[in-house]
């Protein structure tokens, strides 16, 4: 097997995992996401908080990661206005710090 084959069968294993889940009662909800991202969103996010858009960052995190139950996306790149404008700011960060927060550390990695 080639090495591109075993990368995308590690990382494959790791985006199939079970969700990981924060609770938001603001919101009545449970927020469900995976526990990694893909380069491409964390590409996204990176380039918005690099040039200076932290909130919008947040909020992407939102968009590209948070899930339902089912593994189904919360929000669509069309309630980037609502989210920017019409939610609780301070939930929105909490959310996606818990988000990010799950990535693990260079030290769980290295135990795998």
């Amino acid at each position: 097997m080639s090495v591109m084959l075993n990368a995308q069968k590690h990382f494959k294993s790791k985006i199939s995992g079970g969700l990981e889940k924060t609770e938001v009662p603001e919101w009545n909800t449970t927020v469900y996401f995976r526990p990694t991202a893909t380069l491409k969103e964390t590409e996204a996010v990176v380039k918005l908080h690099q040039s200076g858009q932290i909130m919008e960052s947040l909020a992407t995190v939102l968009v590209l990661r948070a899930l339902d139950e089912e593994g189904n996306r919360l929000f669509k790149q069309v309630d980037m206005f609502e989210l920017m404008n019409s939610v609780d700011p301070e939930v929105v960060i909490r959310v996606a710090t818990d988000i990010m927060n799950s990535e693990p550390s260079q030290d769980e990695i290295a135990k795998n």
